[in-house]
């Protein structure tokens, strides 16, 4: 049962004032609480922001060891589970960043209802990131897609108080692709972690020789897999095109804006001649400039 957001009172303004600081501090492809989603969900937004910015930089960032990360992620998770029990307030020093995220975090939860699931699925995501360097299947990919990016779209969708049969599955289809998007172009950063994203069934299928990719070289082969990468995401966002007429207009163009700059990150691999393994694209101010342009000129998507 949600109630309401508790923003106002001075702990939790302070709280969601450090989520609003993390989010404007990182860069990423796509809007983070842009000014396209109404100014009461900008705090909340940054508030799931905040906390999944914090558990993958556990997963990604720093020096520390596979087990140190995992009793890091453990002790998240152990936060997660307690910001919304009763008193979670009162236990709470607001000096913390940790403990002032999830006071954020918490408050969001209640007041919207949001399923408490979809963050798990979350830790799960960036706890495989600590275990898993390799895929075998593209089914493996989706799976953690499943888990590391959907439940991003589905907790938007509860803000918006939105997330239903009608929304569920486009909105994954979003996500998807732009987690995908975000793979095929960061293959050159994933390696050096080390990670590979691309299915070892794909490899073999392209006849792309996984000695040669791991020591930088970029042959034809694997462009043409790459190539084929790309189409396959472009298709999840194909999918996703029904979730724009079933959300409301704010909502809408923030998710027009994510749509475009996703196939724009697409277009650009494209342009590197598929080969990530030696470029990484990126979106430019220029580029956003053109994803704005879109959002005008184009009143579908």
């Amino acid at each position: 049962m949600s109630r309401p957001s508790r923003i106002v009172e001075p702990a939790y303004a302070e709280a969601y004032g450090l989520c609003r600081s993390i989010a404007r501090a990182h860069y990423e492809n796509f809007p983070v609480a842009s000014i396209l989603l109404p100014a009461r969900l900008r705090p909340h937004v940054a508030a799931v922001y905040a906390f999944a910015r914090h558990a993958d930089d556990i997963a990604d960032e720093g020096d520390d060891g596979q087990a140190v990360r995992i009793e890091r992620l453990d002790a998240w998770r152990a936060l997660l589970r307690d910001c919304t029990s009763p008193g979670f307030e009162t236990r709470t020093d607001i000096a913390d960043p940790a403990r002032a995220i999830f006071l954020a975090l918490g408050d969001t939860i209640a007041a919207f209802d949001v399923p408490t699931q979809l963050f798990e699925d979350l830790l799960d995501a960036f706890r495989q990131d600590i275990v898993k360097e390799t895929y075998d299947t593209f089914d493996e990919v989706l799976d953690y897609c499943r888990r590391s990016a959907n439940p991003v779209g589905r907790i938007l969708l509860a803000l918006f108080g939105r997330l239903d049969e009608h929304s569920a599955a486009p909105s994954d289809a979003l996500c998807t692709a732009l987690q995908l998007a975000n793979f095929w172009q960061d293959v050159s950063v994933d390696i050096a972690k080390p990670r590979v994203y691309i299915p070892a069934e794909d490899f073999a299928r392209f006849g792309v020789d996984r000695g040669d990719f791991e020591k930088g070289l970029a042959g034809p082969e694997f462009r043409v897999l790459m190539r084929f990468e790309v189409e396959r995401a472009r298709s999840f966002f194909i999918d996703a095109l029904p979730l724009f007429p079933v959300v409301p207009l704010r909502l809408r163009l923030e998710l027009r804006a994510v749509w475009r700059g996703g196939m724009r990150i697409l277009d650009k691999i494209g342009r590197v001649e598929y080969n990530t393994r030696s470029h990484r694209p990126t979106l430019s101010r220029i580029d956003a400039l053109v994803v704005l342009a879109g959002l005008l000129r184009d009143p579908h998507i």
